[in-house]
C-alpha cells in the first residue's frame, strides 16, 4: 500500500511514476491542512492498528486559582474537548505584562485531548478564563501505552 510509505520514499515515488503525485508532493500538501491531516492519521490508525504520533495532544493552561481551575476543567470534561484533566498546584510564574516583570503563583491544568479537538478547546478557554490573554498551548503525544490512547479516545465519544 503506497500510504505506508516513508515520507522519504514519497518523493522518489513520485519521480518514477507521476501517477502517484498524491502520495508525493501531493500527500505532503494534503496533510497540511488540519482536518484533512486528522482524517489521515485516523484512517492510518484504523488500517494498521497502531498508534500515529501527534493524534493526541496535552493542552497547558495556568489559572489564577484552584476554584477557577476546577470550574475550568469540570466544564472541559463536561463538553467532551477532553478525556482527562490534571490540575497542578502552585506553579510559580514569572513573565513581563504591560513591560514590567511580574510574578504571580498560578495553578497549571494539563490537560488530554484529541488534536483536533485543541482549536475549538482554546476558544472555549479564552471564553471563560478570567485573564485577558490566557496562556493555552499545545503538545502533541508521541508515543503513550495503546491502552490509555483508548480510554482517551473513549472518553471524548459523544
Amino acid at each position: 500500500c503506497q500510504l505506508a510509505l516513508p515520507p522519504s520514499e514519497w518523493i522518489s515515488t513520485k519521480a518514477q511514476d507521476p501517477r502517484n503525485y498524491f502520495f508525493g508532493w501531493g500527500m505532503a500538501s494534503f496533510l497540511t491542512y488540519p482536518m484533512l491531516r486528522t482524517l489521515s492519521l485516523q484512517l492510518h490508525s484504523a488500517v494498521t492498528g497502531s498508534y500515529v504520533s501527534g493524534t493526541y495532544s496535552i493542552v497547558f493552561v495556568n489559572c489564577p486559582n484552584e476554584q477557577i481551575a476546577r470550574d475550568i476543567a469540570r466544564a472541559i470534561l463536561d463538553k467532551k474537548l477532553a478525556a482527562s484533566v490534571n490540575i497542578l498546584p502552585k506553579a510559580s510564574s514569572l513573565y513581563f505584562w504591560n513591560g514590567e516583570i511580574e510574578e504571580a503563583t498560578e495553578i497549571l491544568l494539563l490537560i488530554k485531548t484529541k488534536t483536533s479537538k485543541v482549536r475549538m478547546l482554546s476558544s472555549y478557554v479564552r471564553l471563560v478564563h478570567p485573564f485577558e490573554i490566557p496562556e493555552v498551548f499545545s503538545v502533541p503525544m508521541d508515543q503513550g501505552d495503546v491502552h490509555y490512547l483508548k480510554w482517551l479516545e473513549e472518553g471524548m465519544e459523544e
